[in-house]
């Protein structure tokens, strides 16, 4: 029942598996991941069933952790009066360009939805209303809020429901036991200690997948500080399922949105919020092109390809015009920014930059794979179990449902909480398999027990995979599209990076996290290769662009892409599942 800080960093330096310190921490049900959805996990989980031991494996600091660890300036989805959770489905279903979707998982979000951000609100998250009381909608179902301390607010929610915080614990793998998960490994970045989480149930709840493909919105790549997701989620939560065989579903279908350039901030404060069009460098509305796909209000994948697709016509750069906006204006607009990316701010000010002057820049990010933004992530049933009995997902580790964004998310940790607990009323802790842990050891420890010798550092690793992803499997310098012949030289690449594991060193605990991370990198990129190769059609141009495929193929590929790897071989496997409608009406359409 406590937030457990992280101990000083000390000097660590083992000689073998032998000199590491195991800790071993028993719980009913335990969290890895304590982001937006872990933190509704665990509040879920205790509103059930007071009396259950609940864990959450951090990797940083709970209180600012995660992707919504600087705070927001909207929730991105709350049904309005007059809607319905089915309208909700039906227009996320159109911004996905008529499905594949999941709309069973995502009808039964819709349905949390409000309610999960209205408890926000009663934690004490502001959500700005008018003067009749009215929340505040800028756009059709999003609505403003003053977000900057959304994240210490369901972190301490977390932390009062009894849930015990284990901080600065990065996963590493599953516990395995007869096919299903008993628990997960971590690595302690301060300590070096080995946590060994045992669990009667586990909820998969980290991050989505920044980091793997090179970034063109900003100069600082080295650190990939200045990527739009939160460069330290990087994917492991999708790698620990993987390695043990969990199935995933729709990577291919990517995140890729319109940023600021060169200080990568966000767009829709500026474009829907305020109603800043998109201009090129003529001074043209680009969206007026896509009048027929609903202009300013076509689907996301669209919006964001559009900037790009001027590039290559030869009308960039592109830009969202500020100019028309009053000082007033401008002035609420820059507030705006101070709570979800403050820094872009001073950034301006640095610059002597004044919107209501002079146009912000915008280009596309590079891609990513967000479980709570485009459908990847694992395949689960209704109650947000995987294919691995045990394991649940949620948030941006729950594939199939797309535009989750903050509240869906929220719902999705209430969801996975509720069968989760279902499920560890009928399981039992197994004896811990040591022989298991110290192969698991053995991996972990490999790079940090090479210290001393020659080797291959983790952001080498990261770099190239960066640059490889980002020529050969549709990255920003090749404005989204790929072909077979790339993507099968990108696999071929990404064998020959496997194969260089045996060389990482680390020089002490927080570099080894960062050699995971780049195993953890490599593993899902080997994925997402796969599954943009199995789609041989362009069904989200910019999001997913086959340059030898370039038509929509609904006679083949209205369906969704899944991927599993075998634990043992390490073979991947790509199939498909049908897509079935629910929701009546045209698909194409909200």
């Amino acid at each position: 029942m406590a937030n457990i800080s992280a101990p000083r960093t000390r000097r660590f330096e083992p000689r073998s598996v032998e000199d590491v310190e195991v800790k071993v921490v028993e719980c009913d049900l335990l969290v890895v991941g304590g982001g937006n959805a872990g933190c509704f996990v665990a509040v879920e989980a205790a509103r059930l069933d007071p009396s259950l031991k609940v864990v959450v494996m951090e990797k940083a600091e709970i209180m600012r952790s995660g992707a919504c660890s600087a705070g927001m300036d909207a929730i991105n989805t709350y049904i309005p009066q007059g809607k319905t959770p089915e309208d909700l489905v039906r227009w996320s279903r159109a911004q996905v360009g008529g499905g594949p979707l999941r709309e069973d998982l995502a009808l039964s979000n819709a349905r949390e939805l409000n309610a999960c951000v209205e408890e926000l609100e009663r934690w004490g998250l502001p959500i700005l209303r008018d003067e009749q009381g009215n929340v505040r909608y800028r756009g059709q179902w999003d609505i403003s809020i003053h977000g900057e301390q959304l994240k210490p607010i369901m972190a301490e929610k977390a932390i009062e429901s009894g849930a015990d915080v284990y901080n600065r614990v990065a996963g590493t793998s599953l516990i395995m036991h007869e096919g299903r998960c008993v628990g997960a490994t971590g690595l302690g970045v301060r300590d070096g200690c080995f946590y060994v989480f045992r669990a009667r149930a586990t909820v998969m709840a980290t991050g989505g997948a920044g980091t793997l493909y090179k970034s063109y919105t900003a100069d600082s790549t080295d650190s990939g500080a200045q990527i739009w997701m939160c460069p330290y989620c990087v994917g492991t939560g999708y790698a620990m399922g993987f390695r043990q065989g969990a199935e995933l579903t729709s990577l291919e279908q990517r995140w890729v949105a319109t940023r600021t350039k060169d200080f990568c901030g966000p767009v829709d404060t500026i474009s829907v919020g305020y109603g800043a069009p998109i201009i090129n460098a003529r001074g043209e509305k680009v969206m007026s092109r896509y009048e027929a796909l609903g202009g300013d209000a076509a689907p996301r994948y669209i919006r964001a390809n559009a900037p790009m697709e001027e590039w290559l016509a030869g009308r960039g750069p592109c830009y969202c015009d500020t100019t028309h906006l009053s000082p007033e204006k401008t002035k609420a607009m820059l507030e705006d920014y101070l709570n979800e990316r403050p820094s872009f701010v001073l950034f301006l000010a640095s610059r002597g930059q004044n919107p209501d002057r002079e146009p912000i820049e915008i280009y596309g990010s590079d891609p990513y794979i967000l479980g709570g933004h485009t459908g990847g992530g694992f395949w689960v049933d209704m109650e947000r179990m995987t294919t691995i009995p045990g394991l649940f997902a949620a948030g941006e580790t729950a594939g199939g449902n797309p535009n989750k964004f903050v509240g869906g998310c929220c719902a999705e940790g209430k969801l996975a909480a509720r069968g989760a607990v279902a499920y560890l009323r009928g399981a039992a802790l197994p004896p811990l398999d040591r022989e298991d842990l110290r192969a698991e050891m053995e991996r972990v420890y490999a790079p940090l027990l090479r210290r001393g010798e020659e080797g291959v550092r983790p952001v080498e690793v990261k770099e190239r995979l960066q640059r490889l992803m980002d020529e050969y499997a549709g990255g920003v310098s090749q404005f989204y599209r790929t072909n077979e012949e790339r993507l099968d030289y990108a696999l071929r690449h990404i064998a020959m990076l496997r194969s260089q594991f045996q060389y990482l060193r680390a020089g002490d605990p927080h570099e080894l996290m960062q050699a995971l991370e780049s195993m953890d990198r490599v593993d899902v990129a080997e994925a997402v290769v796969h599954h943009l190769k199995a789609r041989k059609e362009t069904r989200w141009a910019g999001w997913q662009t086959r340059s030898d495929y370039p038509e929509r193929d609904d006679e083949h590929f209205d369906c969704f892409i899944e991927s599993r790897r075998d634990p043992r071989s390490g073979e991947i496997t790509v199939f498909t599942r049908p897509y079935e409608q629910l929701i009546p009406g045209d698909r194409h359409t909200a």
